[in-house]
């Protein structure tokens, strides 16, 4: 649904995207990650035509965006990181005006609206006006707009920008639900945890420079992260530094540390069972105490893979 190839993309000695190259698929998230001025938004303006790149291509649904911009612009929803809003419309008025603008026919237009405030849940504030609404709605109504064409791609440029927990939570349900509909979403953020929950696969830009494209699972193995598992012992035969020891060696962790007297084995991405390491350490005469998951967050593989250099 969105391929890159080489994308290039300068503002006087400022290398906003140095050739850059990815694709997306259908029915799947992907999460852009990276700091401020990465080159995040420069690729979502250049696929949204917004912005023309100095060399390289982009496609969107196999459209060439330099040469059949007006047809990809049926393709796709951009959303960007500071949305506009008219004040002085009502909710209802906001989203006739832009589906007149995207040449929806009267007769169409009010299931089209109505359809487009039911998913992002905005149906009772149909006649509220724009500059009433709370800034997690202002998000879901920005969403609704980009919604009305039926887009098949969907480019959202920091979407949960400054709402609350609550607000970012049901935003969050809302591209769920878009995704489950099939859509292609390109969604930035610096929220990394939200992002770990709704993304399919991710990639990890710095410095105009893409460092990452894949699935979780991928992105893990490459920062040499896994999820873990603290297992504290009993007082007995086995201590921490022996368990520590027979754990050693199998391929199916990537590292075992003691950590404040608990053994914490980190695993493999590709291998999720641990009943294997129960079994050794009782085998071994441990006496195991307590066994408890710590979840991997994205933030450590973001950590890892990046340089942490800005522009």
């Amino acid at each position: 649904m969105i391929h890159i190839e080489k994308l290039r993309k300068t503002y006087g000695p400022l290398v906003a995207l140095n050739d850059l190259s990815l694709s997306i698929g259908p029915g799947e998230v992907f999460g852009f990650i990276g700091p401020n001025g990465a080159g995040k938004s420069t690729t979502m303006k250049i696929l949204s035509g917004l912005v023309r790149p100095d060399s390289g291509k982009a496609h969107v649904c196999g459209l060439d965006v330099a040469t059949q911009l007006d047809l990809v612009k049926h393709k796709i929803g951009y959303m960007p990181d500071f949305l506009g809003v008219y004040d002085d419309l009502t909710v209802d008025e906001y989203l006739q005006f832009f589906a007149a603008a995207f040449d929806i026919g009267r007769k169409r237009r009010r299931a089209v609206i109505d359809s487009v405030l039911q998913l992002t849940d905005l149906t009772d504030k149909r006649h509220a006006m724009v500059d009433s609404l709370s800034r997690g709605m202002q998000q879901r109504l920005g969403v609704a707009r980009v919604l009305l064409h039926e887009p098949t791609v969907l480019l959202l440029d920091e979407p949960a920008s400054g709402l609350d927990p609550r607000a970012r939570i049901e935003l969050r349900e809302l591209l769920l639900e878009l995704k489950r509909m099939g859509k292609c979403i390109m969604v930035s953020s610096h929220i990394l945890t939200e992002l770990a929950e709704m993304s399919s696969s991710i990639g990890i830009i710095e410095r105009g420079t893409l460092l990452f494209a894949g699935t979780l699972d991928e992105a893990f193995r490459k920062a040499g992260v896994g999820e873990r598992i603290a297992i504290t012992l009993e007082p007995g035969p086995l201590d921490a530094t022996a368990a520590a020891d027979c754990l050693r060696g199998d391929d199916r962790l990537l590292g075992v540390e003691v950590e404040g007297g608990a053994v914490v084995a980190t695993f493999d991405p590709a291998h999720r069972s641990h009943h294997f390491l129960i079994e050794r350490l009782v085998n071994a005469g441990a006496r195991i105490g307590a066994f408890t998951p710590r979840p991997v967050r994205l933030e450590e593989v973001f950590l890892r893979i990046t340089k942490g250099a800005l522009q």
